[in-house]
C-alpha cells in the first residue's frame, strides 16, 4: 500500500465511519461464533493496527504484518506482539493452532490468494474459523483500489471458489456495506465521468460521518442471519475442510 495511504489510515481509523462501523460488524460476527474462553486469535496482515483492540477482547491475540511502517504503527499500540509476515510462505507465528484467524481486507493485496489461504487454513484448530473481508464487485474498480495497491475485487462466487480451492469449507458468506451501495455507486460513476481522483476515504464532516457510521453499522443486526445480494464488500466465515 502507498506510504501516504498508511499514514492517512492510521490518523483516522479510530474515527472514520467506515473503520468504526466495520469493527462493529466484525465484532457482531465474532460474537455469534461463541469462541472458547481465552481463544487463540491471529490477525493476518494487521496493517496499522486498527482492529487489534477489538480482536484482543476475545482472547490471546497475535498479529503479523508485511509492511515495515504499518508494523511499527501497529506494534506501537501495545496491544499484542506484531511480527513480520509475508503470505503465503513467510509466516512464523507461535500460537498455532488458532481458534480464529481474522484476515480483514488483506487478501486483495496478495499475489497468491489461494496459496495464502492454504497457509492460514493449516494454522487453524480443528474447530477454528477463518474470518475474511474483501472489497467486492470488480466493476467498481477505481483510483481508490490503485492507491491501496489492490490486486483484485471479488464476487461472491469468486471468493467462495478461492476458499474451496484452499481447502476451506465456507459456513457463511455475504456481501455487506450494502445499505450505502447506491450512494457509493453514484459517487464512483461521477468520479469516472469527471475524472476526479479525490480520495473516497477522507474523513467527512462530523454530522455526515456520524450518519454514515449509523447506516453502515446497522448491518450488524442482519449479517449472519440474512445475506445481501450486493455490497461494496464481502465477508466469509470458513473452516478447514475435514
Amino acid at each position: 500500500m502507498d506510504r501516504m495511504a498508511y499514514a492517512g489510515m492510521a490518523a483516522i481509523e479510530d474515527r472514520h465511519w467506515w473503520f468504526v462501523a466495520r469493527r462493529q460488524i466484525i465484532a457482531a460476527l465474532i460474537d455469534r461464533m461463541h469462541l472458547p474462553g481465552n481463544a487463540r486469535i491471529l490477525e493476518a496482515g494487521c496493517g496499522t493496527g486498527g482492529n487489534l483492540g477489538m480482536l484482543a477482547r476475545y482472547g490471546q491475540l497475535e498479529a503479523f504484518e508485511f509492511d515495515d511502517d504499518a508494523r511499527a504503527l501497529s506494534a506501537a499500540k501495545g496491544v499484542c506482539p506484531v511480527d513480520f509476515g509475508a503470505l503465503p510462505d513467510r509466516v512464523d507465528v507461535s500460537g498455532a493452532p488458532y481458534d480464529l484467524i481474522a484476515m480483514l481486507d488483506v487478501l486483495e493485496h496478495v499475489d497468491q490468494d489461494v496459496a495464502s489461504l492454504e497457509t492460514l487454513a493449516g494454522m487453524l484448530a480443528d474447530d477454528g474459523r477463518l474470518l475474511l473481508t474483501v472489497p467486492a464487485v470488480p466493476a467498481l474498480w477505481s483510483s481508490h483500489d490503485e492507491l491501496h495497491h489492490h490486486k483484485r475485487r471479488y464476487t461472491r462466487d469468486g471468493l467462495a471458489e478461492v476458499c474451496s480451492s484452499a481447502g476451506l469449507e465456507v459456513e457463511t458468506i455475504s456481501y455487506f456495506n450494502s445499505l450505502l451501495f447506491p450512494l457509493a455507486l453514484a459517487q464512483r460513476i461521477a468520479a469516472k465521468v469527471t475524472g476526479s481522483r479525490q480520495p473516497i476515504d477522507a474523513l467527512p464532516s462530523a454530522p455526515v460521518n456520524a450518519a454514515l457510521q449509523t447506516i453502515f453499522a446497522a448491518e450488524r443486526h442482519m449479517l449472519g442471519r440474512m445475506g445481501f445480494p450486493i455490497g461494496l464488500s464481502l465477508y466469509a466465515v470458513a473452516r478447514r475442510r475435514a
